[in-house]
């Protein structure tokens, strides 16, 4: 009798959702932030009374970064942003379940490995917007693709951070 090497079946439940739709997804998720960007930027320039954008930028930096980890943990914690919705990808911690604020918040802190490394490139050698905007491309594409050595095709922030991104089953009327 062969043993048997592969893993057991995952759970409908628990499939990941295919590197497309994941794509997809985060870059509708860009698309809101800018209306969470404005908002954010409109409350800061209105209680610190700053006239000139470059005024207070990186106050307003560090404003905009606990104002994302705000949004990102509270809607993981309840399991889809808006995006993830649209998309219906969901968000849970590695036995299915939905996510603690603080686990929610880790995530956030890890998904940060998007875009600090080209950040930090550009900032080291004080490339231009469009050398910084093709080190950033070329990353994401990059961090995308190696979540194709994952196991389970998660990408690697989610590993780090002990959380999945699952296929959420649509809303039965």
């Amino acid at each position: 009798m062969p043993l048997e090497t592969s893993a057991p079946p995952i759970s409908p439940a628990l499939e990941t959702p295919s590197l497309l739709r994941r794509m997809a997804c985060w870059l509708y998720e860009g698309i809101l932030l800018f209306g969470v960007v404005f908002i954010a930027g409109y409350l800061f320039s209105a209680l610190s009374q700053t006239k000139n954008a470059m005024d207070n930028r990186h106050a307003l930096q560090a404003f905009i970064f606990v104002v994302f980890g705000i949004y990102f943990g509270w809607l993981w914690s309840k399991g889809q942003t808006l995006a993830m919705k649209t998309w219906r990808i969901r968000v849970v911690d590695l036995q299915g379940q939905p996510l603690t604020q603080g686990r929610a918040v880790i995530r956030y802190l890890w998904s940060w490995l998007w875009l600090l490394p080209p950040l930090l490139v550009s900032w080291l050698f004080t490339l231009s917007g469009g050398e910084a905007t093709v080190i950033t491309l070329g990353w994401v594409t990059v961090w995308a693709i190696l979540s194709r050595f994952h196991p389970r095709r998660q990408f690697w922030h989610d590993a780090l951070a002990g959380t999945q991104l699952v296929n959420a089953e649509p809303v039965k009327k």
